[in-house]
């Protein structure tokens, strides 16, 4: 016999000695304490899914200040620079049109990198409680 059903059948003898009573009051605080410890994963996990994406926005919300600010700067070059060929309203057109192109594409790769952070469930946590069903499942044969 191996130490494994050893220890099995050890502990089946232990349970055995116990009352019904004993047996569901034992199950009921296992249960309540696995229910806390999933809880606490849940919010560790999610604080930290929390932390990269609050980190990766707010560097997103400070290269758009900056890139704002280089922006005004570089527009009025070119506009002043387009103005030497044609109206001054064409070449504010032109440089405004331009502009909102590089805006559209920015703003859809920006979504693109929050969507990398994926789902705001705790995955980790997910996959514990269907392990913990399973076990209790086994423990009722």
């Amino acid at each position: 016999m191996s130490t494994r059903e050893e220890q099995t059948t050890a502990a089946q003898d232990e349970l055995r000695e116990h009352s019904t009573g004993d047996l569901v009051k034992q199950l009921s605080q296992q249960v309540s304490t696995l229910v806390r410890q999933e809880v606490e994963l849940a919010k560790v996990e999610m604080g930290e899914k929390g932390k990269k994406a609050g980190v990766g926005l707010g560097m997103f919300g400070g290269a758009g200040v900056a890139g704002f600010l280089a922006l005004w700067s570089l527009t009025f070059c070119v506009i002043f620079a387009l103005d030497k060929g044609m109206p001054l309203w064409a070449a504010a057109l032109i440089v405004a049109v331009i502009w909102g192109a590089i805006a559209g594409v920015l703003a859809l790769q920006g979504r693109e990198k929050v969507k990398e952070v994926g789902t705001p469930v705790p995955e980790q946590t997910a996959e514990s409680v269907k392990e913990d069903v399973e076990w209790l499942k086994g423990q009722r044969r």
